[in-house]
């Protein structure tokens, strides 16, 4: 997360709201459309604590666990964004159409601190994610990205974005996003959000049964998300913030001990199966 504001109070709104107030709760089953697969909790642990402290170190060893979760030299590749900061790290899981839902975390930290939690909680469940849903074949082009630079503000992002043409930009449907995880339940950054992401999000997690509520936080900081923003492209983040958590970011609490292991693999569990849900709602265009 990149915090470059004063910190003012979060706005919380309870998960009952989000699922019965915003959206509505419907009767539709949403996992008996959607099928993923799901590494054990040990997995996903060990690749929290892969992590280097070393920004240049990170992108190596996200590249190695997409080639362990599956992902193909020819899919797998590198994008300079400066020569002083390690590449955002790329890898494109081919769908039946050329229409893509992309998927994204930032890769770097910040000085002080291990960068556990912001932000190599999100950054090491990307090749998990693509594990999770290339057991069959899906709708959409899923594209998932390690984003370099974000604590520079969002460079890696940025520079990924307005490299594409605007043929590409129309084809992503929706970009997610994971940010700062495990300090807590799933949380949605939802005043940052569009509503079609938000109503998936909704849906299968009631389907799930598994916790998720808004916190928004755009008065203390931004995220990679944003960068999409900017084109009208739909974005969510995920997050685990509130307001009792916030002093850990960028700062020596950021640690392993931060996280809660089985909030954290819940997180996982619900992030497999919105991307999978998220393949059978979101519309492919005949074009």
């Amino acid at each position: 997360m990149n915090c470059g504001c004063i910190p003012l109070p979060f706005l919380p709104i309870p998960k009952f709201v989000l699922r019965c107030l915003l959206f509505g709760l419907l009767a539709l089953n949403a996992t008996a459309q959607t099928n993923f697969r799901l590494l054990d909790q040990e997995e996903i642990e060990s690749r929290l604590k892969s992590f280097s402290r070393k920004n240049e170190e990170r992108e190596a060893i996200i590249k190695q666990l997409f080639k362990e979760s599956g992902c193909k030299d020819d899919q797998l590749s590198e994008q300079i964004v400066r020569a002083t900061l390690p590449p955002n790290v790329i890898c494109v899981l081919p769908g039946e159409t050329d229409e893509v839902i992309l998927v994204g975390a930032h890769t770097d930290k910040v000085e002080e601190g291990d960068g556990v939690v912001d932000n190599w909680s999100g950054a090491s469940l990307l090749p998990s994610l693509l594990y999770s849903i290339s057991g069959q074949k899906r709708q959409h082009t899923f594209i998932f990205v390690g984003f370099t630079g974000e604590e520079k503000g969002l460079l890696g992002s940025d520079f990924y974005v307005h490299k594409l043409s605007r043929e590409q930009r129309s084809r992503i449907e929706g970009m997610v996003n994971f940010d700062t995880l495990g300090l807590g339940p799933t949380e949605v950054w939802a005043s940052h959000a569009d509503m079609p992401l938000l109503n998936a999000l909704a849906r299968i997690a009631s389907s799930m049964k598994l916790p998720i509520s808004v916190m928004n936080v755009e008065n203390v900081g931004t995220a990679d998300s944003e960068s999409f923003a900017e084109f009208k492209i739909p974005r969510v983040t995920i997050h685990s913030l509130t307001q009792t958590t916030l002093p850990i970011l960028h700062s020596r609490r950021d640690t392993i001990a931060a996280i809660k292991m089985d909030d954290y693999y819940v997180t996982y569990r619900l992030m497999a199966g919105y991307l999978a849900f998220l393949d059978t709602q979101l519309d492919v265009p005949t074009r």
